[in-house]
């Protein structure tokens, strides 16, 4: 499937999949993307922090106020939300991606999903 739109950093389309559904702050951030990718990705600050100010550049997240509820533990931490533009842009990243396990898939190489086939 061609597209117009060149591929999203890992770590962007990760950070964009933590924001899908929810406004989160930094460690948020980092602690999704760390658990849903069994800790193959650690967000460091710097690389967080970075690719949040260049995400806000491009319009793909927004800073914004933190949850009525939220009771910061000292400090006060950004929350950021995904704007139209980053849902789609993740979209099109995981449109992107699933292409390529369609690939695998044809060639035998995985069966379904959640599944591995692993060879010797």
């Amino acid at each position: 499937m061609p597209t117009d739109r060149p591929a999203l950093p890992a770590h962007w389309f990760q950070i964009l999949l933590a924001l899908a559904d929810q406004d989160l702050h930094g460690l948020g951030i980092t602690k999704d993307v760390f658990d849903r990718t069994n800790g193959q990705m650690h967000l460091w600050p710097g690389m967080l922090y970075g690719a949040l100010r260049k995400m806000t550049d491009a319009g793909l997240v927004v800073e914004t106020r933190p949850p009525d509820d939220f009771a910061a533990g000292g400090g006060r931490p950004k929350f950021y939300r995904m704007t139209a533009l980053g849902r789609r842009a993740c979209a099109a990243e995981a449109e992107r991606l699933a292409a390529f396990v369609d690939a695998a898939r044809a060639k035998r190489l995985i069966r379904s999903i959640g599944r591995r086939t692993h060879s010797s």
